[in-house]
């Protein structure tokens, strides 16, 4: 006898869910009966069996279910696929589309799209979902409070690569997925290896998986080599996360063919800037150089400012070969040991950099400005400039400490103008967390064999807020018309307000650390995190303060529709200044001129669809980058096992706690489960770690010394002990 959930046996159950025994009428047992083949969608059943489930038990009862049922089915609420059973009609399911993450046990949660709220996949019901692909899922019930489901469609992979190691043996061949969230191992035809090894890393393609009981088929596309090569191992990160490590040699070809050559003819639909004093202010490894600064005083007293930047979009035409890879990759990649630019070199490093002693075509912002550094006047377009020099960040830094060296005058000028504009910045309500940035010493094989803090100086502030005027002043320029012109469509980088109750938690966090932070109102809140900042400067708990703060802030994206920049305290701001590296700054100079010559405003739907393209690319990106971070961090530690650090404690989780080592800003985790004087929990409300019986307490910003216990390079994973 086949029994349900709920039904046989456990009456008191039934009767908790449906209140009392419902009425034997037609419309009651509708609605229930649904509500039953929804929760069980894709599974049949008879009328006895529905009735049992209903708690129907009397004839008259039951043939009234029979009697529902049938008139269901003829409205296509049910179908009938055999004869006495039933089952919800494909129309009737609910279904909701949105990405699949798996956890790393086999099960996953799918966030929606219509409402970002997340749906419970137990193992069996992934269908043949991948990490991160988009999935259709039909609703099956709730169990306590979690939506559950299962995924009935893949509406797009999130990939159509996958980096791992291949087994080789006698009789099959299996390759395995770096990606410990990719929970299956694929099949490979011993005639689909290309020449792949046993052990070797590998890239494959997906060929097809008809059944999700049984592994995918896959080919192998491409060799990296042996595990642990640095260049094997950052090729593997970047097709982990969908970004490419090669351009296709036709796109090498087609930038080899553009013509450089700056005729009279373009010079003469340009303001020639070529005679200004004009330079470059960029990190010692920079190759390319895509913003210059230029300054001079007019002979009315005042002051003009250059702000100058790579004409990409002269050389890359809309719909070429070259802007097509460009449209793909979206922006430049940045992994520890190297640059996977947007662009390809010639144009990236040569073509477009705006080297020292070259004419260089740019699209420039050029402001008039008054003694009292207001701007009087300004110009958005096309322009030829010449740098006359290229500076490090140190050699500015050099000038502006000493007042002495090549273009002083123009330097300290432009710097003490910076720090009025920062100033200014911060007291609107702009947010500045600060911070260091860790480094890697690498040697000739891309090994660390050191760490150290890059720190953010004036010179680095000096073309910060530069860069920060040329890109609000053109998205102003183009978002606040003036009287009777309508704003034309344009691509903004967008910032939105943070999270009340991530702010709220903050607040607890650092009232317990004997800190205040004033409000919690999103309005408000950017002053207030700024005057906790000013509480915090140079104290122990200052980074986790600021790491936490962080995780309170939206993600900046990119959007048609222009809500502002929360972080900048800007109501109109754009990505404008760096095309050899951010595809959103190409669209934005186009767009420009577009206008400028008195073209139509741009199809919102077309603009939009670019842009969510751009932010997704740019959290690839992101994520690429500190995987690379992580994998050099784990590479640094291997032979540092059982060496004991100072740390602080930088997070929680119910499965254990991360300590970052003051030292270098490695990050491992201790297992809860590894800590033996006690058996400890994670409050999730207090955000603490406490033992259960001694009631010891660790908190974020707690300052603790642990073992280095293991460092797996495969996994990016320290793993460390209480020492």
């Amino acid at each position: 006898m086949l029994t349900f959930p709920g039904c046989m046996g456990n009456k008191k159950k039934q009767h908790k869910r449906h209140g009392k025994s419902p009425a034997h009428n037609r419309k009651s047992i509708t609605s229930q009966a649904m509500e039953f083949f929804r929760e069980n969608s894709g599974k049949e059943f008879n009328y006895k069996q529905v009735s049992a489930r209903l708690d129907v038990n009397d004839p008259a009862g039951r043939q009234l279910v029979l009697e529902t049922l049938k008139e269901l089915a003829g409205m296509d609420m049910l179908k009938q696929p055999s004869a006495g059973k039933f089952s919800i009609h494909p129309k009737q399911v609910a279904s909701l589309e949105g990405v699949i993450d798996f956890t790393k046990n086999g099960a996953a949660y799918v966030v929606t799209e219509k409402d970002g709220k997340d749906i419970f996949i137990s193992e069996k019901n992934t269908f043949t979902a991948l990490h991160g692909d988009t999935v259709e899922v039909t609703l099956l019930k709730k169990n306590r409070g979690q939506m559950e489901g299962k995924v009935t469609q893949i509406v797009k992979r999130n990939a159509e690569q996958y980096v791992g190691i291949v087994e080789v043996s006698e009789r099959q061949t299996f390759f395995v997925p770096s990606n410990s969230r990719i929970h299956v191992d694929f099949y490979i035809d011993s005639k689909k290896l290309n020449g792949a090894e046993n052990g070797q890393k590998v890239i494959v393609r997906l060929l097809d998986w008809p059944d999700p009981n049984k592994s995918p088929f896959a080919e192998v596309i491409d060799v990296l080599g042996e595990p642990g090569d640095n260049n094997v191992e950052m090729h593997a990160i970047l097709v982990e996360f969908g970004l490419p490590y090669e351009f296709p040699q036709e796109v090498l070809d087609a930038a080899q063919k553009i013509d450089v050559t700056i005729s009279d003819e373009e010079v003469s639909k340009r303001l020639d800037m070529r005679g200004i004093p004009t330079f470059t202010i960029d990190p010692d490894d920079a190759k390319d150089f895509d913003d210059a600064l230029s300054f001079r005083k007019l002979e009315n007293g005042n002051t003009e400012v250059g702000i100058h930047i790579a004409d990409v979009a002269h050389y890359v035409q809309p719909g070429s070969i070259i802007d097509d890879e460009a449209v793909k990759r979206a922006t430049s990649v940045y992994l520890v040991d190297r640059v996977v630019p947007m662009l390809p070199e010639v144009l990236s490093n040569h073509v477009c950099s705006l080297r020292p002693d070259e004419d260089k075509l740019c699209m420039s912002a050029v402001f008039e400005m008054t003694k009292d550094w207001n701007i009087k006047k300004s110009f958005f377009g096309r322009t030829v400039i010449r740098s006359q020099r290229r500076f490090t960040y140190d050699d500015a830094q050099k000038v502006i400490e000493t007042g002495k060296g090549d273009f002083a005058e123009e330097i300290t000028s432009l710097n003490q103008r910076a720090a009025a504009m920062r100033k200014e910045r911060m007291r609107k309500g702009a947010l500045e967390f600060g911070g260091v940035e860790v480094k890697f010493k690498l040697d000739e094989n891309g090994k660390p064999i050191g760490v150290y803090q890059k720190v953010m100086k004036e010179a680095n502030w000096l073309v910060e807020e530069f860069m920060l005027l040329a890109n609000k002043k053109v998205a102003e320029h183009i978002g606040k018309p003036g009287k009777g012109e309508q704003a034309k469509t344009y691509v903004y980088r967008i910032h939105d307000l943070p999270d009340p109750e991530k702010l709220k938690t903050l607040k607890d966090f650092v009232g317990r650390l004997g800190y205040k932070l004033s409000s919690t109102d999103p309005e408000q809140a950017s002053r207030a995190l700024n005057a906790l900042m000013n509480q915090l400067k140079d104290k122990p708990e200052e980074d986790i303060v600021k790491l936490m703060a962080i995780r309170t802030m939206s993600k900046a994206v990119y959007s048609t529709e222009n809500i502002g920049h929360y972080g900048l305290a800007f109501s109109h701001y754009t990505h404008f200044t760096s095309p050899i590296r951010r595809y959103p700054d190409v669209m934005a100079h186009r767009l420009l001129m577009q206008y400028k010559s008195g073209g139509k405003s741009a199809k919102a739907d077309d603009i939009e669809k670019s842009c969510k393209h751009s932010s997704q690319m740019e959290k690839k990106a992101t994520d690429a980058e500190r995987a690379s971070i992580k994998y050099k961090q784990v590479e640094f530690m291997l032979d540092k096992i059982g060496e004991v650090f100072a740390g602080t404690v930088s997070g929680l989780a119910r499965w254990g706690m991360y300590v970052e080592l003051e030292d270098n800003k490695c990050e491992g985790m201790i297992p809860l489960n590894s800590m033996s004087d006690d058996i400890y929990k994670y409050d999730e409300r207090k955000h603490q770690i406490v033992g259960t019986k001694y009631k010891e307490v660790y908190e974020f910003g707690d300052k603790v010394k642990v073992k280095v216990h293991g460092a797996d390079l495969k996994q990016k994973q320290l793993d460390f002990r209480i020492a």
